[in-house]
């Protein structure tokens, strides 16, 4: 097993206090996240390995992890409520999702399930997601290119639009 890879800039992180509190930043050089227990510069996150404990001003020790995607999940900013693993597992299971496969979503949402899918469906597979919402389309795109990275394989094989999915070509409401 080769040891952990030091945290890198721009790079996301999730901080869990002594308290179980967790708390998902992006390292930015220069700078500094800030709680009730401290601030920590973040600087001193990196270059240090996954999994290092980091002393904030008052002395209080935090935990630095790589998110997993369920991490991300439930730490994400949001603007439409989220799925939540525990869901997006049955759903993927029950909806037959696998690699290669071609998907739509009617309601990107926050895009947890869109995370999801792009997941499952891998490079070769795509997910079109349709949200009618446009500040949540926003949000929902912003979480996608937060935790894949715009230039990330998987972003190439998603298609979304701001729509209402009930909508038929040629018909009014």
């Amino acid at each position: 097993m080769s040891a952990p890879l030091p945290f890198q800039d721009g790079e996301q992180v999730l901080l869990i206090d002594q308290r179980g509190k967790r708390h998902l930043i992006f390292l930015r050089k220069s700078e500094t996240f800030h709680s009730d227990r401290g601030w920590i510069p973040h600087d001193a996150i990196i270059g240090q390995p996954e999994g290092s404990w980091i002393r904030s001003s008052l002395g209080l020790r935090y935990l630095a992890l790589r998110p997993t995607l369920a991490e991300f999940v439930l730490e994400m900013p949001r603007g439409a409520q989220v799925i939540y693993p525990k869901d997006l597992a049955i759903i993927l299971f029950w909806a037959d999702v696998f690699p290669g496969c071609r998907v739509l979503e009617a309601g990107t949402g926050s895009g947890a399930l869109t995370l999801a899918l792009l997941r499952a469906v891998g490079p070769e597979g795509r997910v079109i997601t349709y949200e009618q919402r446009e500040e949540f389309a926003r949000r929902a795109l912003a979480n996608i290119h937060m935790r894949m990275g715009e230039a990330h394989d998987q972003v190439r094989h998603l298609a979304h639009a701001h729509v209402d999915v009930r909508q038929r070509p040629g018909r009014s409401r």
